[in-house]
């Protein structure tokens, strides 16, 4: 008898075009558990629209975008569901009740809330909806009965309250409904933005999947580099410099330790390793957009995914809706 996957659900807020984080740190792997799981991978606009109400038009038009970038990255409609959250109304219901169970001092203490409060300065986001940010994400989860959860150890308080709500909601109905999904903890390379912040694009401080040649080739030269060096006969420090974290990650291992080398030697300078790093960055981008112009040219292809998609995450989102409706005598 063949075994059945497990369930797993994750999601991409579509507040813009995708970038090069995006590839090592989600959909690399995303590409990977489609072929040992059955995922649901999910476009987090209502999630979004908790940051960017004030300016919501664009959610659209990124989310087919971001959709547009998963298939070229490799993710494939045969084997993962891909959906719009939005076009799945139970979301939002069984938010609503998960909201009359989750004290408000959960919610209050979690991390990832007083985090974002300090990072987004540029958004107004100290709002009832922001602040019940981690009970949409638990219906989310639970809404699908996802057994796994991809994520980075940042995120495991956020998983915790899943498993909290779910718990409190079995206990109080007296019934195992809900499952208690565990964590897939995932060694995200890190990759830091152009300037050695933190990528974000809110910092515009990244290299989109769609940036054309000319534009990698522009904002590489424009990368911060190692700070002690100042002429190209000093030695270099690779270790503080922030192009060799890229080399780490998008060259081969032989390939970086030659660079490693020659900058330590001062054989290179950092004008001919940002020429090389731009290299390297627009091959391994190529294949990418070349999907993605063909994608674009039948965007009506993308659509019937998301349909199929959204049909069949709303019917699995429907019998668990069923149950819980009974459960709850509503």
């Amino acid at each position: 008898m063949k075994k059945e996957k497990k369930i797993i659900l994750s999601g991409m807020r579509p507040t813009g075009k995708l970038h090069l984080g995006h590839l090592v740190g989600a959909l690399n792997n995303w590409s990977k558990l489609q072929n040992e799981y059955n995922c649901f991978f999910m476009v987090a606009d209502w999630h979004a629209l908790m940051s960017e109400y004030e300016n919501p038009a664009s959610l659209r038009e990124y989310s087919i975008d971001n959709v547009i970038d998963w298939i070229s990255c490799g993710i494939d409609p045969q084997k993962a569901t891909l959906f719009i959250q939005s076009q799945v109304p139970e979301h939002l219901e069984l938010f609503m009740i998960f909201s009359c169970i989750s004290p408000l001092g959960w919610l209050e203490r979690c991390p990832t809330y007083k985090e974002q409060l300090r990072e987004l300065t540029t958004r107004h986001i100290n709002t009832y909806a922001f602040l019940g940010y981690p009970v949409l994400q638990a219906a989310d989860i639970l809404l699908y009965k996802a057994e796994v959860v991809p994520v980075g150890e940042d995120q495991l308080p956020h998983l915790e309250l899943t498993r909290e709500i779910s718990s409190r909601f079995n206990y109080l109905m007296k019934e195992d409904v809900f499952p208690q999904p565990q964590a897939q903890l995932t060694e995200f390379p890190r990759l830091l933005g152009l300037d050695a912040r933190k990528m974000s694009k809110s910092y515009d401080n990244y290299i989109s999947l769609s940036d054309v040649p000319e534009l990698v080739n522009k904002k590489v030269m424009g990368m911060f580099t190692d700070p002690q060096r100042i002429k190209k006969t000093d030695p270099g420090h690779p270790e503080v410099c922030n192009l060799y974290n890229y080399y780490k990650i998008f060259s081969s291992e032989e390939f970086c330790l030659t660079i490693e080398t020659d900058c330590r030697k001062a054989v290179i300078g950092c004008t001919d390793c940002k020429k090389k790093l731009a290299g390297i960055l627009n091959k391994c981008l190529a294949p990418i957009q070349e999907k993605r112009a063909q994608l674009i040219a039948d965007k009506q292809k993308i659509m019937d995914i998301l349909e199929t998609g959204s049909k069949k995450a709303r019917s699995a989102a429907m019998a668990t809706m069923q149950r819980v409706r009974k459960t709850i005598g509503i």
